[in-house]
């Protein structure tokens, strides 16, 4: 089973892939938006990328405050997390996010990559942490 992880933000969602065996994430893209609102174009992606890599569930960062509230960016994901279950017909796991950015920026620091490069992808490494901490979680379930 494929799942595809998505780092839902304002004007970008980074996306990652499993691979078939549910062990590790690997980034895929970032679809970028004009307008915050207009998501036709960006779940039209997400819709190809799911039928491209036959994926069965996707998991989305979920970003809830450092104290563990939620706020209006939690709300738009929310929706967004409803609008794909009602147009692909998948289901959609949200995926606490805290600090994804953070590790992400971390990764790329480590792996000296400069700081143009590092705007360029950081919503992709924010994906692939995010996916990769719930296909931790659940390595030792029977979900593949």
């Amino acid at each position: 089973m494929r799942v595809l992880g998505l780092d839902f933000g304002e004007k970008t969602i980074g996306t990652a892939i499993s691979d078939p065996f549910g062990w590790t994430a690997q980034g895929l893209e970032i679809i970028r938006r004009k307008e915050e609102n207009n998501l036709v174009a960006s779940i039209a992606r997400i819709k190809e990328l799911c039928a491209q890599y036959n994926v069965e569930l996707i998991v989305l960062g979920f970003p809830k405050n450092m104290n563990n509230t939620e706020g209006p960016r939690a709300e738009k994901t929310q929706k967004f997390k409803a609008r794909l279950e009602k147009e692909l017909k998948l289901p959609v796991e949200l995926w606490d996010e805290r600090l994804s950015t953070v590790g992400a920026e971390r990764v790329l620091l480590e792996a000296d990559i400069s700081r143009a490069k590092r705007k360029k992808v950081i919503d992709k490494q924010a994906a692939v942490l995010i996916l990769q901490g719930w296909l931790d979680l659940n390595a030792n379930k029977t979900i593949f």
